[in-house]
Order: C-alpha cells, then sequence, then structure tokens
C-alpha cells in the first residue's frame, strides 16, 4: 500500500483553496451588491423604450387601410396623445411595459385598440376597431 505524499514539513498539502479568503471577498461584495440594487432600481427592471414624438402608421384591416398619425407623450409606462385618420381626431391613452405596447381611443362610442410591440423608432401589431373590424399596423416614428 502507498503512503500520501507529504511535503518537506511533514504535512499533507491542501489541494483545496483558501476558503478564507474566498470568504472574506464575498463578505464586501455583498453589502455592495445590495448597495448597488438598492441606489440603481431601475438597473433591475426592463427598460421601456422611449415612443414620444410623432407616429406615421400603415393599418390593413378587413374593412380596408388607412394612414393614420398619433403624436404621443410617454411618462413612464403611461402614454397619452392624439389619433388624427380617416375616422377623425381623438385622444389617445395607452401603456408600454418593455417593448410592449397598448394604445385605446373612441370615435363615436367606438373603441378602437392598438395592441404590439414598439421600439424607440418602430412598432407593428393587431388593430381592433369596436367590433366592426380587425387588422394590423404598422408604424415608424417621424425624424
Amino acid at each position: 500500500m502507498k503512503k500520501p505524499w507529504k511535503d518537506p514539513s511533514g504535512k499533507f498539502p491542501n489541494f483545496l483553496p483558501d476558503r478564507s479568503k474566498s470568504q472574506k471577498i464575498m463578505k464586501l461584495l455583498l453589502p455592495l451588491l445590495f448597495i448597488a440594487f438598492i441606489f440603481f432600481p431601475e438597473a433591475q427592471a426592463q427598460q421601456s423604450v422611449n415612443v414620444s414624438g410623432t407616429w406615421n402608421m400603415s393599418v390593413e384591416t378587413d374593412m380596408g387601410s388607412g394612414t393614420p398619425t398619433f403624436v404621443l407623450k410617454q411618462e413612464g409606462e403611461k402614454i397619452t396623445g392624439t389619433y388624427t385618420g380617416q375616422l377623425g381626431d381623438s385622444p389617445v391613452t395607452g401603456t408600454i411595459k418593455g417593448s410592449t405596447i397598448h394604445l385605446e381611443f373612441s370615435i363615436q362610442g367606438n373603441l378602437i385598440t392598438y395592441d404590439g410591440t414598439a421600439s424607440s423608432t418602430e412598432m407593428q401589431g393587431k388593430v381592433k376597431l369596436a367590433e366592426m373590424a380587425s387588422g394590423t399596423f404598422t408604424g415608424k416614428k417621424k425624424s
């Protein structure tokens, strides 16, 4: 039977990492990470895109097509603005969470909704014109 190897001092070598160093590093890093999460909470949340501005849309439905314009203002996740198009003019409300956008407005008592995805320069998704029609939309922010 082979004898275990010993170093010149007669002790068995320690091949495991020095835990005391690792523990010291962790004790320093944990409070720093905690402070970072407290003072920079936006780093934890998914960043929203900014849709504030004038948007030229293209809408295709089973009732026809149109090219409305939206002027939007974003404050956090809340969106307000105006719709101008073939259906008339109307105030718009909506939300954006991450890249998911929802816009809605009423024309003559009919609720129109736009649901889709948006970046800071483009958006696309589905449009529903009350119970009358549905379709798709794409939009580009006017520069």
